[in-house]
C-alpha cells in the first residue's frame, strides 16, 4: 500500500512494535546504567553488559520488521530475567529471621527492593508487550493468509525463520 507521497505504508501494527523495542531498549540502558553505577561486582557487570549487547539486535528487529523470532528471544529472556530477580528478592527477605544465638528477630535490609521491584515490572511488561505482540501477528495473518490459500500456521512457521 502506498501513500500519496509515494511512501510504502507498512502493512500490520505500527505502534506495538515501536513501543516493544522501546520497552527492550529502556531495559538495555538500565542493564549498562546498572553495570557502570559499580553497585555491583566486576564480573556482574560484564554480565550486564553482555545482555545488554543481546538484546540492542532483538530490538532493532522489533522496530523495523517486527520479526517474530526476536520477539520470542525477547519474551524468553523477560520472562527469566523476571525470574532470576523475583528469586533475588525473594532471598533477601528471609534476612529478618536467625536461629542459633543470634537474635530472634531483625530487621532486614529492604533498601534495594523497590528498585528490584522496579525492575521486575520493567521485565514482565517487555515480556508482555512481546508476547502480545506475537499473538497479533499471529492473529493478522489469517484473512491475509486465507486469501492466498496458505494457512496462518504456515505463515508464522515462515516467519520464524525470517
Amino acid at each position: 500500500m502506498t501513500t500519496t507521497a509515494g511512501r510504502v505504508r507498512v502493512a500490520g501494527p505500527v505502534l506495538h512494535p515501536r513501543v516493544c523495542a522501546a520497552v527492550t531498549s529502556v531495559s538495555c540502558a538500565v542493564h549498562v546504567w546498572v553495570a557502570v553505577s559499580g553497585h555491583h561486582g566486576a564480573w556482574l557487570a560484564v554480565l550486564m553488559v553482555a545482555v545488554a549487547a543481546v538484546c540492542v539486535p532483538c530490538a532493532l528487529h522489533i522496530w523495523r520488521h517486527s520479526r517474530v523470532a526476536a520477539l520470542h528471544q525477547v519474551t524468553a529472556s523477560a520472562v527469566a530475567m523476571a525470574a532470576l530477580h523475583t528469586v533475588l528478592l525473594l532471598g533477601t527477605g528471609g534476612a529478618g529471621h536467625a536461629h542459633g544465638g543470634g537474635p530472634a528477630s531483625y530487621p532486614a535490609d529492604t533498601s534495594g527492593d523497590a528498585q528490584l521491584l522496579l525492575v521486575i515490572a520493567l521485565e514482565m511488561a517487555t515480556a508482555l508487550l512481546a508476547a502480545t505482540l506475537v499473538a497479533r501477528l499471529r492473529d493478522g495473518a489469517g484473512p491475509t493468509a486465507a486469501a492466498q490459500g496458505t494457512s496462518p500456521r504456515q505463515v508464522w512457521r515462515s516467519s520464524l525463520h525470517s
